[in-house]
């Protein structure tokens, strides 16, 4: 894995009888900037964006979601979005429940949410990468983008299938390096880029941990599973909501995300020649505006 950023330590959290991991940098008494990766992506994602955070006065949490770690990857543990905001909660609260702000990318985003539906007084603000704001009703104007969308989420049932695991280990996580370039075309990212990723997805036992949130969101029999679908379904948060999307993304439809961020009122910034992993394309341009919209609303 990538070497450690200057100032940066490590933290770990028990929880679940798993062990959970997390980078951390800045000063402890500051208000707190939460970065949550997504799939199939470890923190490093973030290795870019949390410097100028930190020389901009915060701090800044950048955990492994559990099942990307070997301590926190277990067959008898739970692996969906609701375990996911519950161990960020619970990482919040071991730092002394600071003011937060919530940016999440893909699964990340989606576990921003959760967090924010479940207790919006909790947040400062809320930051979506490559994922939309989803909930608050049905927006026509999305019908147009639902046919591509089906087709660009066709991975979704693949990595829901009991041989997903097997599939993403073999060939040094070839699978998921083609997943990076087909979500980020034009992205040129190398082996040491990659390698975190790799490290992940080469490992039987946690490919199948990462794999179940995928396929927890079909088990409609288990609660956990209802509750997260009808957070989802939920009316937006009351806090203030930027969205970061990359009009190449291969992943989301541009014009889904649009449509769904105008529904809900939230700020949209749509980055060009970008694509699903803009935070390691761009990470400049996603440092500058996440700034500006974390400056905004500051305690």
């Amino acid at each position: 894995m990538s070497s450690m950023l200057p100032g940066e330590s490590t933290l770990k959290l028990q929880r679940d009888g798993l062990t959970l991991t997390a980078r951390h940098a800045g000063p402890t008494d500051a208000p707190l900037v939460v970065l949550l990766h997504g799939f199939p992506d470890t923190p490093h994602t973030w290795d870019a964006v949390i410097p100028p955070l930190v020389g901009a006065g915060y701090q800044v949490l950048a955990p492994w979601l559990r099942g990307y770690t070997p301590a926190s990857a277990a067959r008898t543990a739970r692996y969906d979005l609701l375990a996911v905001a519950d161990d960020i909660a619970a990482w919040c609260h071991a730092l002394g429940d600071p003011p937060a702000h919530l940016v999440g990318h893909d699964w990340g985003a989606f576990a921003t949410l959760v967090l924010a539906k479940r207790a919006p007084r909790r947040w400062l603000s809320v930051t979506l990468l490559a994922i939309p704001p989803f909930g608050g009703g049905f927006a026509p104007a999305i019908a147009r983008y639902l046919p591509a969308q089906m087709l660009l989420s066709s991975y979704i049932p693949i990595m829901a299938s009991g041989a997903s695991p097997r599939l993403l280990t073999r060939s040094g996580a070839g699978f998921v390096r083609r997943l990076w370039s087909r979500w980020s075309p034009g992205w040129e990212f190398t082996d040491a880029e990659f390698a975190p990723a790799a490290a992940v997805f080469t490992d039987r036992a946690m490919a199948y941990a990462t794999t179940r949130y995928y396929r927890s969101l079909f088990q409609v029999h288990r609660a956990p599973t209802r509750a997260f679908h009808r957070l989802l379904l939920a009316a937006p948060a009351p806090l203030p909501t930027l969205v970061l999307a990359g009009l190449r993304d291969g992943c989301l439809s541009p014009g889904l995300v649009r449509v769904l961020s105008e529904h809900a009122g939230a700020d949209l910034v749509q980055l060009p020649e970008c694509g699903h992993f803009l935070q390691a394309e761009k990470p400049g341009e996603v440092a500058a505006h996440l700034l500006a919209h974390l400056d905004k609303h500051a305690p």
